[in-house]
């Protein structure tokens, strides 16, 4: 039956992709999904209040994302890290969910930031923060991710605040950490990070934090938007330290990778796309690179319009397509994101996603998406 959406009407797709759980282990990349946490939505608070998390939810749906094969990066941007999501919040989330990845055997990152900080900090309180929290994440037995930070981005007078700063942390890591670098396009207050808005510049001192630690980095992470900065980083990486794509745009050309290299996966995107991906993996690890891309490449447009401008909302459309997935059983969001995305955002994201086949239960999502549309006071 059409559904009228407010870009036009719609014939939704009858059946799913045939995506089930199981499935040999992904054995050419090493792919973690960054993945959204799940509100509750009869909490009694304001946007700007601690979060309150439905953690059956929340630990079910890493079960989901563990059941494909996939690790789960853990409390970073995608769990709302700094935009509804507090530290005590994320603190609490690392321990249940590397106790739950325990459990169940799967693979789980963790990311270590200072959003304790909560006014303008010195270089040394910077420090205390991030050991602090390599601390939580270590004693949970979780891979540690050194997250960008807003306070050391405010702290720093320049790259070498950087540099010192990163040498003292990689020193106190027990095990190789992933190294995290996000854009100002995910977080504006992380303009000029690494002491230069020269991404030229920048660049130079990530490589040079690299170079004089690589026994302490298992990789690192690029979540800048831009493939030929991270294909030039990846061919310029010591022996041993692998590249995490976080690009959201480019991620099927950087996975695939080419005759000098290729990128492993840590992206926001593999929240919805997540049994698809593995699949696609799987696939690549029988060397069938054109099958891949055959699989991943018509994702893009999807993740391209939930990754649109401005880029640090695309939570919204990443938790709202697990709602219509059935991942969830309401669209709410802490800090009261749900409503950072537009109708005809929402809308497309559901268009695209459904062409895709990515939900499981397609009358669901159509279900779902008519009582939205009624909601909002366009139902037909």
């Amino acid at each position: 039956m059409t559904i009228h959406l407010p870009q036009g009407p719609y014939e939704p797709r009858a059946t799913p992709l045939d995506l089930a759980a199981g499935g040999a282990a992904l054995a050419s990349r090493t792919v973690f999904s960054a993945a959204h946490v799940v509100a509750d939505p009869y909490a009694d608070v304001s946007p700007d209040a601690p979060a309150v998390v439905d953690w059956d939810s929340t630990l079910a749906f890493r079960r989901h994302l563990w059941s494909h094969g996939l690790g789960v990066a853990e409390a970073m941007d995608t769990a709302q890290r700094g935009m509804g999501l507090d530290w005590a919040g994320a603190a609490e989330l690392i321990r249940r969910s590397s106790a739950e990845a325990k459990a169940v055997g799967g693979r789980i990152a963790c990311g270590v930031g200072t959003d304790q900080l909560t006014g303008p900090a010195t270089l040394p309180e910077v420090r205390a923060a991030y050991e602090e929290q390599l601390a939580v994440v270590e004693e949970s037995g979780a891979q540690a991710i050194l997250m960008a930070s807003r306070a050391l981005a405010a702290a720093a007078s320049g790259p070498e605040d950087y540099l010192e700063t990163y040498a003292h942390l990689l020193r106190q890591a027990t095990e190789p950490v992933v190294l995290h670098w996000l854009g100002p396009m995910f977080d504006p207050a992380l303009e000029g990070y690494w002491g230069s808005s020269d991404l030229d510049a920048a660049t130079d001192t990530f490589l040079k934090v690299i170079a004089e630690h690589p026994d302490k980095i298992d990789g690192i992470k690029m979540s800048l938007l831009d493939a030929e900065r991270e294909i030039d980083v990846r061919r310029r990486l010591p022996g041993g330290v692998r590249c995490y794509t976080g690009d959201d745009f480019n991620y099927p050309e950087l996975i695939a990778g080419d005759d000098r290299g290729f990128s492993h996966a840590l992206l926001g995107i593999f929240d919805p796309l997540g049994p698809l991906a593995a699949h696609a993996v799987r696939v690549l690890d029988t060397g069938d690179v054109d099958g891949f891309r055959a699989l991943l490449d018509p994702t893009v447009e999807l993740s391209r319009h939930l990754f649109s401008a401005p880029t640090r909302y695309y939570k919204t459309g990443v938790v709202f397509l697990a709602w219509l997935a059935g991942h969830q059983e309401h669209f709410t969001m802490v800090g009261g994101l749900q409503s950072a995305r537009s109708l005809p955002h929402l809308a497309k994201a559901y268009e695209l996603a459904d062409r895709l086949g990515l939900f499981p239960d397609p009358e669901l999502a159509e279900s779902r998406m008519r009582a939205l549309l009624s909601v909002h006071g366009g139902a037909r």
